[in-house]
């Protein structure tokens, strides 16, 4: 029985969704796991410098897994394909160019995964595997997008409620950021056991109010602004991706640096702490995991933010120059 009358609920959005024709789901982690069991995935290959979810899908699926290395431009060293092995790509900062995905195409037969959460606003190549996550890039507190020409009509596939999930998301669009931090963090933990759903219909609906072509404009500008400044900085060698997720500093003492903006409530997040625990100090992931500032550029700021941000980040280098 229907209802009809009483008090109005959240509204609802008529736009568009960035990603269409593919399959919304609950989590990135929900999208691996599906595609995992839509091509029988028996072995793979995982870059070291990944975030540890990724391993844990694929052990508790029971895919062999071997790692790889990349280099300081964020391709793989040297990856010889195993027979029946996938290769799993991560798009790091919107960096990787197109062309490599289809020279690695080539090599693996196809056999490529891309992890384009980094990069949701790079559209999927014809035939290859591309999953994307939408929290790293929206207010909303779940959702991922996989595309896949594995056959997945007839899916039954509960759908997921995020309702009872949004009050840090909520809470922070009022008040300080720190104080729903916990929450947060309960949030992203809530999705280690999680089943594969689909994506709820409240996210999804967010989605749909979503203003992308700004987005995408204001993240490209503030990456561009921070570049200028910050390129002779950076050991980085980086191209102005279009609506970037963050921009990548490397620098010497970058942890150190990450704490003294904690201080002045700049968060820079550690991308990703369990690699310091996976890899020598030697390997070039380790030196990245902990020199390496991913800075804001999202929707949020604009250019007078990002000045804010490189004035202090400039004080805070000075400082740490003046106590050697």
């Amino acid at each position: 029985m229907r209802e009809i009358g009483g008090y109005i609920e959240w509204e609802r959005f008529h736009g568009s969704a960035y990603h269409t024709d593919c399959l919304s789901l609950n989590c990135g982690r929900s999208a691996l796991a599906l595609l995992i069991q839509l091509k029988d995935i028996r072995q793979i290959a995982l870059p070291y410098f990944l975030c540890g979810s990724v391993y844990e899908v694929c052990r508790k699926y029971g895919v062999s897994v071997r790692f790889y290395h990349i280099n300081e431009n964020f391709g793989p060293d040297t990856v010889v394909p195993e027979k029946g092995e996938y290769v799993y790509l991560v798009n790091y900062y919107g960096q990787t160019d197109r062309k490599y995905i289809e020279h690695m195409r080539g090599i693996y037969s196809g056999k490529v995964i891309v992890d384009n959460a980094q990069a949701f606003f790079e559209k999927p190549l014809g035939g290859v595997d591309t999953l994307y996550t939408c929290r790293k890039f929206f207010g909303v507190a779940d959702g991922a997008y996989l595309y896949t020409d594995a056959p997945a009509s007839g899916l039954d596939m509960p759908a997921d409620e995020s309702f009872d999930r949004m009050r840090f998301l909520f809470g922070r669009y009022e008040r300080a950021a720190e104080e729903f931090y916990p929450e947060y963090v309960k949030n992203n933990e809530f999705f280690s056991d999680e089943p594969v759903k689909r994506m709820s219909r409240l996210t999804g609906n967010l989605l749909r109010g979503i203003d992308y072509e700004f987005v995408k404009q204001r993240r490209t500008e503030n990456f561009s602004f921070l570049h200028e400044r910050l390129k002779e900085l950076n050991r980085l060698s980086l191209k102005i991706p279009q609506g970037a997720f963050m921009y990548p500093l490397w620098i010497a003492d970058g942890d150190r640096v990450r704490r003294r903006l904690l201080e002045q409530k700049i968060y820079v997040p550690t991308l990703w702490p369990d690699v310091l625990e996976q890899c020598r100090e030697s390997d070039p992931e380790y030196g990245m995991a902990e020199n390496i500032l991913p800075l804001p550029v999202d929707q949020r700021y604009d250019r007078e933010d990002m000045e804010y941000m490189a004035e202090r980040l400039f004080q805070v280098l000075e400082g740490i120059k003046c106590t050697r």
